[in-house]
């Protein structure tokens, strides 16, 4: 049974840089013989996660579900201001839906974390930041990370990169999160 990868990532915009480098990534990990979700722009934009309101829109609870059927996660986000985007942290803050889980938050899953801006400060803040989030969501993120500079590497439609180390980098990351889930799925 293959494993299952969830991408959440990418800017309000459709086709962003961001969501490019999340398909490049997932396209890693369908490669290594997982099934991959991607959610991305108008699918995570949701209301300000709040514990003290318990009823979720459609859009947040199918974020959830997603993350609670999840073997690994690639978390993608643009750098705004040296950090990572509103909507992908607040993304992340429903993952505490998951705190009761026989698996909470994200326990276990490794997590693959990519950040990308027009300039080296904020990508790998925002990349930083990325990996922080996964630890404290008890992720696992993967050995590598990526910091794309979009002012020196853009991606096409679909993640294609002319840069082949970029390139290569997207995808080791995919690669990594099927693997670690399928091992950890049989318990190595």
């Amino acid at each position: 049974m293959a494993v299952t990868v969830v991408g959440i990532g990418g800017s309000v915009r459709a086709d962003s840089q961001s969501e490019r480098a999340l398909q490049a990534v997932l396209a890693g990990a369908r490669d290594s013989g997982a099934k991959v979700q991607l959610l991305t722009g108008d699918e995570l934009v949701m209301p300000f996660f709040d514990t003290s309101v318990s009823e979720r829109t459609a859009n947040a609870q199918a974020l959830v579900r997603a993350l609670r059927d999840a073997d690994g996660v690639v978390l993608a986000s643009p750098g705004y201001h040296g950090t990572v985007s509103g909507l992908v942290k607040n993304a992340l803050d429903y993952a505490e839906d998951l705190r009761e889980d026989e698996r909470p938050y994200l326990q276990g899953r490794a997590v693959g974390c990519v950040g990308i801006a027009y300039g080296w400060q904020a990508t790998v803040t925002t990349l930083q930041a990325l990996r922080s989030v996964a630890h404290a969501l008890r992720g696992w993120p993967t050995p590598l990370g990526a910091a794309v500079n979009s002012a020196e590497t853009g991606l096409g439609p679909g993640g294609e990169c002319a840069d082949a180390k970029v390139a290569s980098t997207l995808h080791t990351i995919g690669v990594q999160v099927a693997e670690f889930a399928l091992g950890s799925r049989h318990g190595h």
